[in-house]
């Protein structure tokens, strides 16, 4: 597949099929985010894959999904949640954590995992004192996002963004429209 079209695919998904994701795509996705660029090369990100249908199924309560839509449109039903995913975790013992290291490690952990048909969602809004408890952090280490993992059961489209509104909507066919703004208006200028 060309760069553009992979990148242009690889969404968010908030449905998923009920099929395992094999344990070696997991753990390329956590390789590509542990060789991602860093600043000053710090290093300072961990992750646990958590992928037991037990432990899944415990996560499932503790992340919440799809702000710009009602929960009813926005939320996976029973069948359709994701198969694992993976905690990113800030380890606060090392000197220099950055945001920016924290979205390259996660932009190439979820490109590794669309290398293989797997979709994700990136979640911020989510229960870190009961996922960190659940998932037995050591002291010093922080939890800082959930990445929700399967294969989508749904598409996600680019769309052209209407009267300056960017929230995405679902259509007839339950897919995700994600609108963005046109080149023109991002593209400042070329000197």
């Amino acid at each position: 597949m060309e760069i553009m079209e992979f990148l242009r695919t690889r969404r968010t998904y908030r449905r998923f099929e009920q099929r395992p994701v094999a344990p070696e795509i997991l753990t390329e996705a956590v390789d590509a985010a542990r060789i991602a660029s860093c600043g000053a090369n710090r290093q300072t990100l961990k992750y646990i894959i958590v992928q037991s249908p037990e432990t899944v199924a415990a996560v499932q309560p503790l992340v919440h999904w799809a702000a710009s839509l009602p929960p009813e449109l926005g939320r996976p039903k029973p069948g359709e949640q994701p198969v694992a995913f993976i905690a990113v975790l800030q380890d606060e013992r090392l000197p220099g954590y950055s945001d920016t290291d924290t979205g390259l490690a996660m932009g190439s952990l979820t490109a590794a995992a669309w290398g293989h048909g797997v979709g994700s969602c990136l979640m911020g809004s989510i229960d870190r004192p009961a996922l960190s408890k659940l998932l037995g952090l050591p002291e010093g280490v922080k939890l800082r996002y959930m990445v929700a993992l399967g294969y989508p059961s749904h598409e996600s489209h680019l769309v052209s963004m209407k009267d300056g509104d960017t929230k995405y909507y679902l259509d007839d066919a339950r897919d995700y429209c994600v609108p963005k703004r046109p080149m023109e208006e991002v593209l400042l200028k070329t000197l």
